[in-house]
């Protein structure tokens, strides 16, 4: 059986979201490692089709021609993110190779025939809706990337069309009355780590409405929580001052000491009730603690947006107080190393930002990063005692 039409659809957009943010680039910023945490964006565009290639080839058909010379460049266990650049190819050559295997596996997609099309990998879909899942994460952090990029036009004369000034935290909320939730996903679509799903019983709690905003955040600030060691762990007391951390990762002061925030297009004006994002998960931590609240566990997260009642989310990735753990019954599904997180040092993140795309939007996603790390498009909401 051939791949749907629906399906295709579905690939072909990923895939050209992702060329279209390389094509935009020149050679050198196309190699360039612009973050410590993040490879060269190139190298994403490189990974992605060495996957592709390698479930459609050498898994499914025991066919390496397009895999074996390229395992020590985009296996990321084997090339360190430092190393990753200087060995990528050519832009052009790299645009040219993907574009020309890219139209030849959506050709092998749409024409299958059996014995091919047999094979269990396909059923329901299955690998093709992993293809487009990995291309749509990677888009993602190729988004971070030039973000990373952006920070290069920081400007101290930008003049922010108004400017941001504090407010106190709101308390509205949300009561989650106690009992049985659902948690977790399914096949085709659910990752490993969101299954199997199962019931979990929650206590009654209280959800903010809203992810913390830019004002509510620069009240956080402005109070002087960043000189105060009450609100952090020893952890994260140690890393802000060994980083000298004292906003988020994407504001900046100008000249005239007014905040302003910076992405891919370079300064822009912070807005008042916009989602503050940037954060790490030692900042959104503190900040709750300040705020006298606590982080969701991910399983309210979860439990609150299934009932399709959380507001004002999907702008930015919202931290949740628990490591990333395997569910009950959990298999790792072909090819997914998520066991490698489950170290009790990867933090739950749900939601979704602007730049994440559809095909990974879902309450029970599960994304996760250790809780230095600021560079994603991460903020946080609040659960009230």
């Amino acid at each position: 059986m051939s791949t749907s039409i629906t399906t295709m659809i579905r690939m072909r957009g990923v895939k050209n979201k992702i060329r279209h943010l390389v094509e935009t680039l020149d050679d050198t910023a196309f190699r360039t490692q612009f973050h410590s945490q993040l490879s060269p964006i190139g190298w994403h565009l490189g990974h992605c089709l060495f996957i592709e290639n390698y479930w459609l080839h050498e898994v499914i058909q025991n066919n390496n021609k397009y895999t074996k010379k390229l395992k020590k460049l985009y296996t990321p266990e084997l090339c360190p993110i430092h190393k990753r650049g200087s060995k990528l190819p050519k832009i052009e050559r790299l645009l040219t190779d993907t574009r020309q295997q890219q139209d030849n596996n959506d050709l092998l997609l749409i024409e299958m025939t059996p014995p091919l099309s047999q094979h269990p990998l396909f059923k329901d879909e299955f690998i093709q809706n992993y293809i487009i899942q990995h291309y749509a994460r990677h888009y993602e952090h190729m988004q971070m990337i030039l973000h990373q990029i952006g920070h290069k036009k920081e400007n101290p004369d930008f003049m922010p069309e108004t400017l941001l000034q504090s407010r106190p935290v709101s308390i509205q909320a949300e009561q989650m009355p106690g009992g049985n939730y659902e948690i977790g996903g399914q096949q085709p679509f659910a990752y490993d780590n969101e299954q199997p799903e199962h019931i979990i019983k929650l206590d009654t709690f209280s959800i903010a409405m809203h992810p913390v905003s830019n004002a509510e955040y620069l009240a956080f600030m402005q109070d002087g929580a960043y000189d105060n060691n009450n609100h952090w762990s020893t952890d994260a007391w140690q890393w802000l001052k060994e980083k000298n951390i004292y906003h988020p990762e994407h504001w900046r002061l100008n000249k005239h000491n007014d905040w302003y925030g910076l992405n891919e297009q370079g300064p822009f004006t912070l807005e008042y009730d916009a989602p503050v994002y940037g954060l790490s998960y030692y900042e959104a931590s503190a900040f709750a603690h300040w705020a006298n609240a606590r982080l969701p566990h991910e399983f309210e997260w979860e439990s609150y947006a299934k009932l399709e009642r959380i507001q004002n989310s999907g702008k930015v990735w919202e931290w949740c107080a628990n490591t990333l753990q395997p569910y009950q019954n959990f298999k790792s599904f072909p090819g997914d190393k998520t066991e490698s997180c489950f170290d009790n040092k990867h933090y739950v993140l749900k939601g979704a930002s602007q730049y994440t795309r559809p095909e990974i939007r879902r309450a029970s996603f599960r994304n996760y990063a250790t809780a230095e790390q600021r560079h994603q498009f991460a903020g946080l909401r609040l659960v009230f005692e």
